[in-house]
């Protein structure tokens, strides 16, 4: 006979306040953005026009011209990029109006709600996994679980932003200030790809409503993109995926977008933006293989160019 398994209690897991635990990126090492715009401009103006420069710039004047004539940007991107300190850059671009809407995974939520709440993220996980500990952050499950029952209203994201709105770090929290500004943003979740699945205060069916309800809206984004941009930054799965099918339900009830740029920004090539981004969709394909914290604040300085004419 087979050994028959009982669910596991979630209730007796050991936790720990975020505040204690090492972390490996503090709000102090986060990106600036500079408004030296004289000195970007001769910078741009330098480089050799050939390959990645090329492409770089072109994808620029895509997302400008797309911006100023209000056409659908959207900007997909996996935690890494959250990680890394970017959070200043992507609000940039929606402060200044590059950017359309925002959509991410669940990832991304957990590490923008430590931002907010204790300005660090990104714990040590080969350390804490030893012992069990990897992941057992309170305040970040107890937050996430508190925005999965209110987005059951109004989409995952949506209730995230609001929820954060009040914390210590909020001018730093992705969600929190595309909130403010109105800026949609999209999370897509996989249950048990994330460290806020694994606490008893998880509403299971809540996340699930919550999400898909942000997946129905994605389609609506996706459906706006005609003659756009699409940049696809750091998601290596789960967004690829998420983009396909919300490319087929758009097109399938509204036949649109059939016409935009689609562009992939990532530090190696991968299997699913290449066919899910670049190819399959039809779009106009750009690829920037790269770090992400040297070519988006690039992207950034050089979209802010092209929006001024200034792009040389």
């Amino acid at each position: 006979m087979g050994k028959e398994y009982k669910m596991i209690d979630l209730s007796k897991l050991k936790r720990y306040s975020l505040k204690s635990r090492k972390s490996l990126v503090r709000k102090e090492q986060f990106a600036v953005l500079l408004d030296e715009e004289g000195m970007m401009e001769d910078f741009f103006a330098s480089l050799p026009d050939v390959l990645a420069v090329r492409t770089l710039k072109t994808l620029a004047r895509r997302i400008a011209d797309a911006a100023k004539e209000g056409r659908g940007v959207l900007v997909m991107f996996g935690a890494h990029v959250l990680k890394c300190g970017l959070a200043p850059v992507l609000l940039g671009m929606a402060e200044k109006e590059m950017v359309s809407a925002f959509a991410t995974n669940g990832a991304s939520a957990v590490h923008d709600i430590e931002i907010a709440v204790a300005g660090r993220t990104s714990e040590d996980v080969g350390e804490a996994i030893e012992d069990g500990s990897f992941g057992m952050s309170e305040e970040t499950a107890r937050l996430f679980a508190e925005a999965a029952e209110a987005g059951v209203e109004g989409g995952l994201g949506y209730a995230l932003g609001k929820l954060l709105s009040d914390k210590p770090n909020a001018s730093l929290s992705l969600f929190a200030q595309a909130y403010r500004l109105k800026t949609p943003v999209t999370v897509h979740c996989a249950i048990g790809t994330d460290i806020v699945h694994m606490h008893p205060e998880l509403n299971p069916a809540a996340l699930g409503e919550a999400t898909h309800k942000d997946f129905r809206k994605f389609c609506s984004v996706v459906a706006d993109l005609e003659g756009g941009v699409v940049l696809n930054i750091g998601s290596a799965v789960v967004m690829p995926e998420v983009f396909l099918k919300a490319l087929s339900v758009s097109r399938n009830i509204t036949g649109k977008p059939v016409s935009f740029t689609a562009a992939n920004l990532d530090i190696i090539h991968h299997y699913r933006p290449t066919q899910n981004i670049l190819l399959r969709p039809k779009g106009e394909p750009f690829e920037l293989i790269g770090h992400h914290e040297i070519n988006l604040p690039l992207l950034y300085s050089a979209v802010l160019l092209a929006m001024r004419g200034r792009l040389k």
